[in-house]
């Protein structure tokens, strides 16, 4: 489960070994659960807090699943391989109710489930013998029709799609032959006839200036524009991946993205946004449909150029050419970036594009070669024209921008310009992917240090790179390096060489010399032998880098196989300076840090866990290691058998408090209650 708007994965679950999922997993809008299917006929649902799929609900069917769809007002729609269909309430009544065969020798390629009205409606298309059938099944009446495909010589159905619209099924088939075909399936089927043969009308043709598209998938946008993902076949050429987008109004190639990494050959659209396989990540990229008009259609594919990419869809997700590559306004006009959220075609002409109108594109057209002042000043001017609604977007076109800058040429590194940017704006990592990367690749560790305090959905692979770069810089380059100390200043002394400030911090009446136990003053001699007498194991600059790790949020099954790389040397330095700060923590009654930006005792028990399930077997081998293990357990022993002793005198706790309330004072006094 993945938060797509952070790439974050918020949940991961495993079918036993020698299980197989066999359909999509589905989410129950209604109860906010999910459903899977196993081994064709084992039902599994469960919730977000469950974590092991062998404990959470389970119902053996009594026919193979072919399919779940889920609705958001309908619920979930259980299709069957013998084309049964059965509502997942009704289902889950009885699970092993039986399940009549309604389709005989055919084979399911396809479903899709509608609301019509408040009735849901399920549609599958099916094969037998090279004739192709489509039902139609309303669950509430609980009527089923079908109707036969109109055959085509030479021409095969592939891939469906389909919605509805008033009261009637819109039918699209991928076709063998490279054509979009449009059938009708009406709701209500005529019963004088026993099987309604439903006619095919070509509703596009995918071919464009000799070259053909061999589709595998495809969506529909809105009533004039669908998207094809296939290979684009030229003649004598090798057939190259894309992703495509067609106007059926006007028969044209909208606009197109080759995908060179290679895809999967499936194509999903969600509120705006494709999603698909790129090599072995999944890329969503966002779009935006316009009124079809002729004047946007034509010119699309003016003297037989390639089509403007930089309208209707933002292809700078992929990140792959320098921004500006992506924006062909050379030969058709000035070109407007609005947002990643939406582009937008201007079809003026580039004489009369007015310099406050420039775009990111056509701005780095004109300053590709100019220094480094006249740049940033031409960048400042964008974002300050930049709409409120959209400025997000926008400054992360920017930073994409000038990190593209610096690959194309490392001299230019805007290295304050672009501090300046991380500093003042909201950004995420997902909207300057590469920033990071550039920032590691110069060793800017005040950058990187920004980044991790800011953005929320930094993979763990890049959390990594950065506490691996931090443990090993060298401390003479950080000596000279402005950072960030808002999160150290206050519990290490910076201008004696590392030592510890000797500040004394009293809380609620209560200071920690005055009041401290003998047990206290055993962990701290023991603590010392872990921090080089009460000094802390780094300086404060690599503190102040190591903090911002600790405090960026991370995934455990995703960051464990990372730092099982982390050389030995480094989990030690880490671990030990993980103990000092769980030390200090320790020292004070609310257990924080003072200062910014300080790491919580929970992150950094977390990640003295982590670290010790990725290199505990090494550590303990480790001579150099064993003082400090040691230590570091004794402390911990200590601190249980503290609260093991606080938590027998809890309830005594409780009944103290519940005497207080019954008492109400008028005068200032002073109690001495005994604990027995």
């Amino acid at each position: 489960l993945f938060q797509v708007s952070d790439q974050k994965p918020l949940g991961c679950w495993s079918v036993k070994h020698g299980q197989v999922l066999t359909c999509p997993v589905v989410c129950n809008f209604e109860t906010h659960e999910y459903i899977a299917v196993h081994d064709d006929k084992v039902l599994r649902i469960w919730k977000n807090e469950d974590i092991n799929l062998d404990k959470v609900f389970k119902a053996t069917l009594s026919a193979e699943v072919h399919r779940i769809h889920s609705l958001p007002n309908g619920g979930p729609v259980v299709l069957f391989r013998g084309g049964g269909v059965r509502t997942l309430d009704v289902l889950l009544e009885a699970p092993q109710q039986e399940i009549e065969n309604i389709i005989s020798d055919e084979v399911i390629k396809w479903s899709e489930a509608f609301m019509e009205g408040k009735q849901p409606v399920l549609i599958f298309t099916t094969e037998k013998d090279g004739d192709f059938f489509v039902y139609v099944q309303k669950l509430k009446t609980n009527t089923l029709h079908k109707y036969k495909l109109e055959q085509q010589e030479l021409s095969k159905p592939m891939s469906f799609t389909a919605y509805i619209k008033n009261r009637i099924i819109t039918l699209l088939c991928l076709c063998s032959n490279d054509c979009v075909y449009k059938v009708l399936v009406p709701l209500q089927q005529n019963t004088e006839e026993e099987e309604q043969i439903l006619p095919k009308s070509l509703l596009l043709n995918l071919s464009v200036s000799g070259s053909v598209l061999k589709g595998t998938s495809f969506v529909v946008l809105d009533k004039d524009h669908i998207a094809v993902l296939g290979g684009l076949t030229a003649s004598n050429e090798e057939p190259k991946e894309c992703l495509t987008i067609w106007n059926t109004k006007f028969q044209t190639l909208q606009t197109s993205k080759e995908l060179p990494l290679g895809t999967s050959g499936q194509l999903w659209c969600y509120e705006e946004k494709f999603f698909f396989t790129h090599g072995k990540v999944l890329t969503v990229i966002m779009y935006k449909c316009e009124t079809s008009s002729l004047a946007a259609a034509v010119g699309k594919l003016k003297d037989g150029q390639t089509p403007d990419v930089s309208a209707f869809v933002n292809w700078n997700t992929l990140g792959y050419e320098e921004l500006a590559d992506s924006f062909q306004s050379q030969q058709s006009g000035a070109l407007k970036y609005e947002s990643t959220m939406a582009l937008r075609s201007e079809r003026n002409a580039v004489a009369s594009v007015q310099p406050d109108d420039l775009s990111v594109g056509k701005l780095l057209l004109n300053l590709k070669d100019v220094p480094r002042r006249i740049f940033e000043d031409g960048i400042r001017q964008l974002m300050s024209q930049a709409q409120t609604l959209e400025l997000q977007a926008s400054i992360g076109s920017v930073v994409t921008a000038l990190t593209n800058r610096y690959k194309a040429n490392s001299n230019h590194y805007h290295r304050t310009f672009m501090l300046e940017i991380v500093q003042t704006y909201d950004l995420s990592y997902s909207l300057c992917p590469d920033l990071m990367a550039v920032a590691l690749e110069r060793k800017d560790v005040h950058l990187l240090q920004t980044c991790l305090l800011r953005f929320p959905d930094i993979p763990e692979e890049m959390t990594y790179a950065c506490l691996e770069m931090f443990l090993s810089i060298d401390e003479d380059y950080l000596k000279y390096t402005d950072l960030d100390l808002d999160s150290v200043i206050c519990y290490i002394d910076i201008e004696s060489n590392n030592k510890e400030v000797k500040t004394e911090i009293v809380e609620n009446g209560f200071s920690t010399e005055q009041e401290e136990g003998t047990w206290d003053t055993q962990l701290t001699e023991e603590s010392s032998l872990t921090s080089d007498g009460e000094l802390c194991p780094v300086g404060a600059q690599r503190a102040a880098l190591l903090n911002a790790v600790l405090c960026s949020a991370y995934s455990e099954a995703f960051l464990l196989p990372h730092l099982k790389n982390l050389p030995a040397k480094q989990a030690v330095l880490f671990l030990r300076y993980l103990f000092y700060l769980y030390v200090k923590c320790s020292e004070k009654i609310n257990t924080t840090l003072p200062g910014m930006s300080s790491p919580t005792i929970s992150q950094i028990m977390d990640w003295m866990c982590i670290l010790l399930d990725a290199h505990f077997t090494v550590i303990v081998m480790l001579p150099e290691a064993k003082l400090f293990l040691s230590s570091m357990h004794k402390f911990v022993r200590a601190q249980v058998r503290f609260y093991s002793e606080l938590n027998k005198i809890e309830g005594s706790l409780q009944e103290l408090q519940r005497l207080h309330h019954q008492k109400d004072p008028q005068t200032y006094s002073i109690e001495v209650l005994e604990i027995i």
